[in-house]
């Protein structure tokens, strides 16, 4: 029986459209990309290995022509594609309405081939009207997208292939360039530059407790004898001194302590007041980079996080498409929310007119509308059945777009000047006559209610010439501070200021950057590595271009006009890569230049050494005389933890310093007599009990907890380290309860014999040292989170005769049941409610017969079948791929000259989860 193949990206969004086509129509999901670029060298094809251009992918002497082949994970679904359109009529392509949607649909085509009518259907959200719309106004591919998105991935590779085998040459291996990542990278390292350039200032202000008709309100210093007082933007951040110029007064501590006890002794006096009264508007619906600002601000959501979850949602049919640039909302969304206003606020919250916005991004791409709760009515949040992640993000999502159709907030901002002796102090206050929108939404809050009471800061009534009592004065002393490191949400909003990459793209580049070694991402804070110094400073000395972000705004706005037709692909191309100023001349003409050592080194101002980068991660080498007289080379370690702004002299000598001569003892086991020691090794500080003999190869080690200081510790912390796991009690099921530190932190563990542990790690405000039973037993009650950190939606129990339970969660793409580290998708059509233990035990067992179960077989009834597998598997071992930061370490003795043990660069091995 004929009919119509429609092809969609994921099996999530196939199950929705689905709900809504006609019965005759089929949906078929690609699972994204079914081709692309070869990735290695095993996926070039036979006929092309031999070709010099065939690694890049791309036949730079033929036009750009791109090579393009299947994935092998991808050739099942490609023949399954292949076997759907056999008996198909039409064939409509209804992939994602961006760019890179628009690709995945000509490949589509490209490779299907299809004898039938091919039609692509856009949409950017699932619901019955939606997709109606979608059916009746089908249109033909864009080619200029297609060529806009080709061109962008063709010129992606050419950059980042050329350059990346010059980095592992130069620097290490396995590093990697890009064309966005690469700048982006370059603005983590001039912040983290800025840092340690910094120059503290400190300097002194007054704070008075002043009390008028029963309230009491603060007043601070502005003003002495008719002269501005300095505050922290008045210094120089690589001096510590007042700027040049400055026309303030620097009050030292001498000054401010004598000022507050004549001020403590004169009478108070109002010599203005001002009240203005302000408004303020609500913020345009949610773009891709606002979204993912805000869910890192509010939610702690990273980029990659935001997206993947917002994917989930709008394939779900909960919310528009997620990947736009525009703040336009359509009249269906307009009215939906300004029916919620009314519905939930009042009519006295409704915005006098519908509110309109218009886009500002330098380089909008998509015509769409803003991301919004999807269909002609809005779901509350407490209706979609959402939970965790999804309800967070939707919720922001509901509460940013009605907000948008509110009315504006109204607020008085009040000033009143105080004179006191010689001094001037002010009082800033802040009234909300009006709340409009912020009963909805205050950006960077997650609780309007709370939020609004943080808002307004009220002073009591005065007038000029009213003599408030002063009910005390602080003298308060200040530093100002370094330039802070870019979070995901500051660091996204930089990128997209600068015109730089494309929303839709900033939650992969961050994640590159992460994973790459380039940053680590700590307290919500980017850090850039030493390697990422190393590399920024090879691209800026040698390909200045290809990190200027000017340089990069310029490319983006090319390929957009390339996306319009305003200007030709191949022409584009051609300039970039050939010629004499092209990207491929340029690294053979420089690449003998490049001095491998110097481009491992980084030289910072005020070390007694200088920073290299091997094969296994940064660490520092100087000169140093030895007890022989001999100038001798010492090479030590840098602890992961220490970042480039942070690494002075101190340190430095003090690392080297172990290195050479060995740690001193802290103190000294009462219970061995052994000695304790504090050493540095790559992954930060640790402690050893005793020293490395013939007796004892491997003595006692344990890493120092998150947040703990080397110089804080205590010998008794030491010691209880040193001890852990320590023993807590019985479970009252049976076995033993520890509590321990592992590579993943702390954690309590339930020892359930035979091999079997049920761990659980400590919350923050948990003390390894100090858990009790009764605390660990309450952990390990928790139920565990599932695969990327999900909570199962129903626990069904454990089989008769195994130990691992298995629960129901919601995945990316859709429902799977997990036990131990098995998953299998639950049948089209079957809730979390409806499957049952059996059910989910047969699926499980035949997961785990095809051998794709992840880590481990599943305990079915397949054990051996799968054991097999495995077995067979594990005798083929993949090469081991490139680490990405890498620091050569040499050969030392594990003790000095003076038989103390030296500070190791080799990875504690801990007692603690798997």
């Amino acid at each position: 029986m004929a009919h119509t193949l429609v092809i969609v990206e994921s099996p999530t969004k196939a199950r929705t459209i689905r709900g809504y086509l006609p019965k005759d129509f089929r949906v078929e999901a690609s699972m994204g990309h079914v081709r692309d670029l070869p990735n290695n060298a095993s996926e070039i094809p036979a006929a092309h290995k031999g070709e010099k251009w065939a690694n890049l992918g791309v036949n730079t002497a033929e036009q750009f022509e791109p090579l393009y082949v299947v994935p092998k994970d991808k050739k099942k679904i490609v023949k399954e594609l292949k076997e759907a359109l056999k008996g198909a009529d039409q064939l409509l392509l209804a992939t994602d309405e961006d760019r890179e949607g628009e690709s995945i649909s000509w490949h589509l085509q490209q490779l299907l081939n299809p004898k039938v009518p091919v039609k692509r259907m856009v949409f950017h959200e699932i619901t019955k009207d939606a997709i109606g719309r979608a059916l009746d106004q089908t249109r033909d591919l864009d080619m200029e997208l297609v060529h806009a998105q080709e061109t962008r991935r063709i010129l992606d590779r050419l950059v980042g292939y050329t350059l990346s085998p010059l980095l592992w040459k130069k620097v290490a291996w396995g590093l990697s360039a890009g064309r966005v990542q690469s700048v982006a990278v370059r603005l983590l390292v001039q912040r983290e530059r800025a840092r340690r350039a910094f120059r503290s200032g400190s300097y002194w202000d007054l704070k008075a407790r002043l009390e008028h008709d029963s309230s009491v309100f603060e007043a601070r210093l502005t003003h002495v004898g008719g002269e501005k007082i300095a505050g922290g933007s008045d210094f120089d951040e690589t001096t510590g001194a007042l700027k040049a110029g400055s026309k303030v007064r620097l009050l030292e501590e001498s000054e401010a302590r004598s000022l507050r006890e004549t001020v403590l002794s004169q009478p108070w006096r109002v010599a203005e007041v001002e009240a203005k009264p302000t408004t303020r508007r609500p913020v345009p619906p949610f773009t891709t980079s606002t979204l993912q600002q805000e869910a890192n601000r509010k939610l702690r959501l990273s980029a990659r996080d935001t997206m993947r979850t917002a994917q989930g949602l709008y394939e779900r049919g909960f919310i528009t498409y997620m990947r736009t640039d525009s703040v336009h909302l359509s009249d269906q969304a307009i009215n939906a929310a300004r029916s919620c206003v009314k519905e939930k606020y009042g009519p006295d919250y409704l915005s006098p007119a519908p509110r309109q916005f218009s886009t500002k991004s330098r380089n909008a791409q998509e015509a769409h509308e803003a991301i919004r709760p999807s269909g002609e009515a809005f779901r509350t949040p407490k209706d979609t059945g959402l939970d965790g992640k999804d309800l967070a993000l939707y919720e922001l999502i509901w509460k940013r777009t009605v907000a948008s159709q509110m009315a504006d907030a109204r607020l008085t901002m009040l000033s009143v000047e105080l004179q006191v002796a010689q001094a001037t102090f002010r009082a800033s206050g802040k009234r909300i006559d009006f709340p409009g929108f912020f009963r909805a939404y205050v950006e960077g809050s997650d609780d309007p209610d709370a939020a609004l009471e943080g808002q307004e800061v009220l002073l009591p009534s005065l007038a000029v010439d009213d003599r408030p009592s002063c009910a005390g004065v602080e003298a308060l002393g200040h530093q100002t501070q370094p330039p802070a490191r870019y979070s995901e949400a500051a660091l996204v909003k930089m990128l997209e200021k600068e015109g730089i990459g494309r929303p839709s793209t900033y939650a992969s580049i961050i994640g590159t950057i992460v994973d790459r070694g380039y940053a680590t991402l700590a307290g919500n804070a980017l850090t850039p590595s030493f390697t990422a110094f190393a590399v920024t400073a090879l691209l800026e000395g040698h390909f200045p271009d290809l990190v200027d972000t000017s340089f990069t705004a310029r490319m983006e706005s090319s390929l957009d006009e390339i996306s319009t037709g305003k200007l030709q692909w191949l022409p584009y191309l051609t300039q970039f890569y050939k010629g004499e100023k092209g990207l491929e001349t340029q690294v053979q003409q420089r690449e003998d230049d490049i001095d491998p050592t110097a481009s491992r080194t980084i030289e910072l101002e005020g070390l007694p050494c200088v920073v290299r980068i091997g094969r296994f991660g940064a660490y520092l080498e100087a000169k140093r005389v030895g007890d022989d007289g001999n100038e001798e080379l010492i090479k030590a370690t840098l602890p992961q933890e220490i970042t480039p702004a942070e690494l002075d002299g101190e340190q430095a000598e003090l690392i080297l310093r172990q290195k050479s001569e060995g740690p001193e003892s802290i103190g000294v086991d009462p219970e061995t007599g052994d000695a304790i020691y504090l050493l540095f090794g790559q992954y930060g500080p640790y402690l050893q009990r005793g020293q490395v003999s013939d007796e004892t190869p491997k003595p006692k080690r344990a890493s120092l907890p998150k947040g703990v200081k080397p110089d804080e510790l205590s010998l008794e912390d030491a010691l209880g380290l040193l001890r852990l796991p320590r023993l807590l009690g019985e479970h009252p099921d049976g076995g033993k309860v520890q509590a321990g530190l592992g590579r993943f932190g702390p954690y309590v563990v339930h020892d359930k014999g035979k091999g079997e542990k049920d761990y659980r790690s400590l919350k923050a405000e948990d003390d390894v040292l100090l858990v009790g039973l009764t605390r660990a037993l309450e952990l390990l009650a928790m139920p565990k989170r599932g695969r990327g950190g999900r909570t199962a939606l129903r626990d069904l129990g454990i089989p008769d005769g195994e130990s691992e339970s298995i629960g129901v969660f919601d995945g990316p793409y859709g429902l799977y049941v997990k036990q131990g580290k098995v998953n299998a998708s639950l049948p089209e059509g079957t809730g979390a409610e409806a499957i049952t233990l059996e059910q989910a035990q047969e699926l499980l067992a035949a997961k785990a017969a095809s051998g794709k179960g992840k880590g481990k077989t599943a305990k079915t009834g397949t054990t051996k079948a799968s054991a097999t597998t495995t077995k067979a598997k594990a005798k083929a071992k993949p090469k081991a791929k490139p680490k990405v930061e890498g620091a050569g370490k040499p050969k030392i003795p594990s003790t000095t000259k003076t038989g103390r043990p030296r500070a190791s660069a080799v990875r504690i091995i801990q007692a603690g989860q798997g």
